[in-house]
């Protein structure tokens, strides 16, 4: 039995800085965009790995008015778990991704005693990235 990740949820509160992040400065490409109960779902994919669906997502967006508003509320502090991403080219990633509108710069690309020369960066709603050389 083979098991693989086909997708990842990022919760973001305003979908178009999001947009703007993930596709125009990370360079992910738009598969897909869901409109229900006045919420959007943008569903992104890589080039090398289109098989893995990233999902963007309102907190608000298919759950009650209370957990929405937790949901939110964690968003809010930049609590809610990190995304890895790998780059061929980390510091031309780098530059396009600090360029973003929005974009928090947490950590120059350097190397790390894991092993990996990498960057953090919060995107618009304040998710933590984290982009390795891959």
């Amino acid at each position: 039995m083979s098991v693989s990740i086909s997708g990842v949820h990022i919760l973001v509160d305003d979908p178009e800085a999001a947009l703007s992040f993930y596709r125009d400065h990370l360079g992910l490409k738009v598969l897909n965009t869901v409109e229900n109960g006045g919420y959007t779902w943008i569903v992104l994919v890589t080039e090398s790995q289109p098989e893995v669906q990233i999902v963007l997502e309102h907190p608000h967006g298919g759950r009650s008015q209370a957990n929405g508003e937790a949901v939110a509320a964690l968003l809010a502090k930049g609590e809610l778990q990190m995304v890895n991403f790998q780059s061929e080219n980390l510091d031309e990633t780098f530059e396009r991704v600090s360029a973003a509108p929005g974009a928090e710069v947490l950590q120059e690309p350097a190397d790390q005693p894991w092993g990996v020369r990498d960057f953090a960066v919060r995107d618009p709603a304040g998710n933590l990235i984290r982009i390795a050389q891959a």
